[in-house]
C-alpha cells in the first residue's frame, strides 16, 4: 500500500486577509517601524497595513506588512511587537453587537472575573494596556478595511522563554516585560492610562 506524499508545509496554505484596522476612537493602528505600536489618522501610511494571519478558529495573528513584526500581549497586559510568532501572539477575533471587531488575548485575563484582556487604543491614539480596555467601549472596537485576500504559511510557532531577557538589558524587537512597552513607552505598574 503506498500513501500520497504530504505537501511542503512551505506553501501557504492558510487564507487571511491584508487590511487596515480602523478603530473607532478615529484612528488607523500603525505599526512604526521601531516597533511602536500606536493610532494614526494618516490614511495612506504602509505601516497602518496588516496581515491577519487565521492560526485557530476565530483565533489571528496580526503582523504588521511593512516591519514584519507581530503584535503580541504579555502576561502583565502590555502590547509589544515580536519578531517571533509566540503564543503571546494570538489573539481572538470576535464581532461586537455594532459590527465592530475586537481583539483579545488568547492566553491572558483577568484571573477572578475571566474578562478578557484587549487590544485597544485611547482618544488620543495610544495604545491601552489590555486589562484595563472593557470589550463594550469604543476603545476595544476595530473595523478591518480589507485591502486584499491572501494565502500564508502557517508560522512557525517559538517558545516564550527563548525571547524572555535580552543578554545586554536593552529593549530588542522582541521585548520582554521589563523592556518598552506599549508603543515604546516605559509605564509603571501603578500609573494608569
Amino acid at each position: 500500500m503506498t500513501f500520497p506524499l504530504r505537501r511542503s508545509t512551505s506553501e501557504p496554505q492558510l487564507k487571511g486577509i491584508v487590511t487596515k484596522l480602523y478603530s473607532r476612537q478615529g484612528f488607523h493602528l500603525q505599526l512604526q517601524a521601531d516597533g511602536t505600536i500606536d493610532g494614526t489618522k494618516e490614511e495612506d501610511n504602509s505601516f497602518t497595513i496588516f496581515n491577519l494571519i487565521p492560526v485557530g478558529l476565530r483565533v489571528v495573528a496580526i503582523q504588521g506588512v511593512q516591519t514584519k513584526l507581530y503584535l503580541a500581549m504579555n502576561n502583565e497586559g502590555f502590547l509589544y511587537t515580536s519578531e517571533h510568532f509566540t503564543p503571546e501572539c494570538k489573539f481572538k477575533e470576535s464581532v461586537f453587537e455594532n459590527y465592530y471587531v475586537t481583539y483579545s488575548s488568547m492566553i491572558y485575563r483577568q484571573q477572578q472575573s475571566g474578562r478578557g484582556w484587549y487590544l485597544g487604543l485611547n482618544k488620543e491614539g495610544e495604545i491601552m494596556k489590555g486589562n484595563h480596555v472593557k470589550k463594550n467601549k469604543p476603545a476595544a472596537h476595530f473595523l478591518p478595511k480589507p485591502l486584499k485576500v491572501a494565502m500564508y504559511r502557517e508560522p512557525s510557532l517559538h517558545d516564550l522563554t527563548e525571547f524572555s531577557r535580552s543578554g545586554s538589558g536593552t529593549p530588542t524587537k522582541s521585548r520582554s516585560a521589563s523592556a518598552m512597552l506599549n508603543g515604546c513607552k516605559v509605564v509603571s505598574q501603578n500609573e494608569s492610562t
